[in-house]
């Protein structure tokens, strides 16, 4: 006989052995019980909640010769024939390949029959939000007032996706994750009905692991105990089958970052990527390490939230005060962003690296937010204390490069329109002195003559004209720095996003005007 999977072998055959669904169990229950069954129902959730074994119990009680307390007996010829599956008032589709408004007619068509045996036909869909709009259409009118016999209950993991008028003409129980304390009983339950040796502390991480899936959690388990069949299935082990980490490299990794050492966490990355370790499995790890730091920092009671042993929650309690809450916070918000970018990349490594040198040196953060300032102030505090000096030769350079670009509105003139043809003549000198993404969007732009002289820049694309719109008009007042210094008048700019038709009515003045022969160079 064939291996069955455990999370196939322990499916719940009654509403007792369903577990973390309390209130929808006793909702159900309640209505077999006293004969006030829908005609509709929709389970929605997330995978391996329980959506399709409730939807199979329900479908037994409703059909079942002698139902205990709402529940079916698993005993008379119904329900035995429906957990073989040879029933034919329970009649099961994946709408994800029955989709179409051939298979929904092909259902119109048979409900017209009667059960030859039972009281219900029940018709189970899962997966209903993979149905096409046609599918939902033919299925309405069977939905709202199908004949007295005949039960739905369509499951779905995405209930976003599926039509308001389907959710109106069903009863809709959410399923919830299910706790990690629920998970770890059960399957020290099904461990100890098979008569395996697993460490509780190995049962905990593939709790966790599961993500408040009882199926996922299962067939971790199964993974688990295939690889080191006839052993005990110790904590380490389960790491090791599934490429996680073990929490004291996230300690290492914290440290390093806490310390701006960046070579260490280079080096740490390419010891998880030599030893097999899932990287973005690593990241969201870290993300919930730095978490834990979180909670247990912000008050006394974050350390019940924490599901650590009492010998880690006292290192995470020291690393906790390393850092402050705002640098944390700053971590876990650029880690977030790197395990989204991750997902579908190609170079995961590369992106890693550059995310964690980041989290280093907070200087190459672009970002001008309080938090990021904070973090370089710490840095350099930090410098100080172990006697690196601050490098701060750069400072006199700014001051004597701001002063005149301030001074330099209130002395110049007024540009001529004379003035806006030799500007035009040295406008390459201009965009040279731009940002990558300014000199893009100003060589896309078309210059014309506006009022009162005014030199306006026409953009076709709003992405390249919102660039000088947005910040406050930020880049549009550098620009306008740039161009003062480099002609030695203010010029009044003007930025306009119009259509292409528009802009044809236009002449570019740009294009007209020989230039000096000046290159861009492209940093």
């Amino acid at each position: 006989m064939s291996y069955t999977a455990l999370y196939r072998k322990f499916r719940p055959s009654g509403f007792d052995e369903v577990k973390g669904q309390d209130q929808i169990v006793t909702t159900l229950r309640n209505q077999i019980r006293t004969e006030r069954i829908g005609h509709a129902y929709l389970f929605c959730g997330t995978r391996g909640t329980g959506k399709t074994s409730v939807a199979k119990i329900m479908a037994k009680a409703v059909n079942c010769e002698s139902p205990v307390d709402g529940s079916p007996c698993n005993q008379c010829a119904m329900c035995q024939k429906i957990n073989s599956q040879t029933s034919m008032n329970v009649i099961e589709i994946d709408a994800a390949s029955n989709n179409g408004v051939g298979n929904i007619r092909d259902i119109i068509d048979e409900v017209q029959y009667s059960p030859t045996e039972g009281r219900y036909k029940v018709y189970i869909i899962d997966e209903v939000h993979m149905l096409s709009t046609g599918a939902f259409n033919a299925l309405l009118k069977t939905l709202e007032e199908p004949p007295e016999y005949v039960i739905f209950i369509l499951a779905t993991t995405e209930v976003h996706k599926i039509p308001i008028t389907i959710l109106s003409r069903c009863q809709r129980y959410n399923f919830k994750r299910i706790t990690i304390d629920t998970i770890q009983a059960r399957l020290r339950e099904l461990v100890d009905k098979e008569q395996l040796e697993v460490e509780d502390k190995a049962l905990r991480y593939i709790a966790k692991t599961a993500d408040g899936s009882l199926r996922d959690a299962l067939s971790l388990l199964d993974q688990c105990i295939a690889f080191y069949l006839g052993q005990a299935l110790t904590y380490d082990k389960a790491l090791e089958v599934l490429g996680a980490v073990d929490t004291a490299v996230y300690s290492r990794m914290f440290r390093y970052v806490a310390d701006c050492n960046a070579v260490g966490c280079l080096e740490l990355v390419e010891e998880m990527m030599v030893s097999g370790r899932d990287l973005t499995q690593f990241i969201n790890e870290f993300i919930w390490y730095i978490r834990n730091l979180l909670l247990i920092g912000s008050s006394e009671q974050g350390s019940e939230l924490v599901d650590v042993s009492s010998e880690q929650l006292a290192g995470l309690q020291e690393e906790s005060t390393m850092l402050s809450q705002e640098t944390m916070i700053r971590y876990i918000r650029i880690l977030s962003e790197l395990s989204n970018q991750i997902r579908y990349a190609v170079q995961k490594r590369i992106l890693i690296e550059v995310a964690l040198i980041k989290l280093c040196k907070p200087q190459m953060d672009h970002e001008q937010d309080l938090t990021t300032i904070l973090n370089r102030l710490e840095v350099v505090e930090k410098q100080l204390e172990n006697g690196v000096p601050a490098a701060a030769p750069a400072a006199p350079a700014v001051v004597e490069q701001a002063a005149p670009a301030e001074e330099k509105p209130k002395i110049c003139p007024k540009a001529l329109p004379e003035d806006i043809q030799a500007l035009l003549k040295i406008w390459p000198q201009v965009c040279s002195q731009c940002g990558p993404v300014e000199r893009l969007a100003l060589q896309n732009a078309k210059r014309t003559l506006g009022d009162n002289g005014a030199l306006v820049l026409q953009f076709s694309d709003p992405t390249d004209g919102g660039i000088f719109q947005q910040d406050d008009g930020k880049r549009l007042e550098e620009l306008d720095t740039i161009i003062q210094n480099v002609l030695g008048k203010q010029v009044e700019l003007q930025i306009r996003v119009v259509s292409e038709k528009v802009q044809e009515q236009y002449e570019d003045i740009g294009s007209i005007v020989h230039f000096d022969g000046i290159e861009i160079i492209d940093d």
